[in-house]
């Protein structure tokens, strides 16, 4: 097929694939920097889903910008979760994937914000040569009740790292 619509349906293909291309680039970003915090985190977690279900969600022909936007938005709402976590916060989930028994849930309440957390780590395990444990880390936080399962694995300084 030659002619305007065939000139037209190769500059949307082109038109979608730089779109996608630039989601892709946007929600590769977080993960190649080398230190990053609970928010940088949080924030390429949800672009990585929110790119995914934009993507899937409206006529296939506006998938590169509903990505976009998906990304975009769940890059938003990652940060924001990711963030909630203060230093306080962090302090005592290092310390509870350090000394706390497999399996044993702690529990404590920030003293600034009010966010209440309980950690149940897992056993550790070895994986590329470090030391690992998965734990579940329920919070309330402004009344929302959240859940995650995350893997933190032992940094060269001895800190976790989720």
């Amino acid at each position: 097929m030659s002619g305007p619509v065939s000139v037209m349906r190769t500059k949307r293909l082109i038109s979608n694939r730089l779109v996608m291309l630039s989601a892709v680039a946007l929600l590769a970003t977080p993960f190649l920097s080398g230190c990053q915090n609970m928010a940088q985190q949080g924030a390429g977690v949800g672009a990585l889903g929110g790119g995914l279900a934009g993507s899937l969600m409206g006529p296939s022909k506006d998938r590169g910008r509903n990505a976009l936007i998906g990304a975009a938005v769940g890059g938003l709402v990652g940060y924001a979760v990711g963030n909630e976590m203060d230093k306080n916060d962090r302090t005592r989930l290092n310390q509870t994937l350090e000394t706390a028994p497999s399996r044993q849930k702690t529990t404590w309440v920030n003293p600034d914000t009010r966010a209440q957390y309980t950690v149940v780590p897992q056993p550790v395990y070895q994986s590329e040569g470090r030391e690992c444990r998965q734990a579940e880390i329920s919070s309330v936080i402004n009344g929302k009740a959240e859940t995650v399962v995350k893997t933190a694995c032992r940094r060269p300084d001895g800190q976790w790292e989720i």
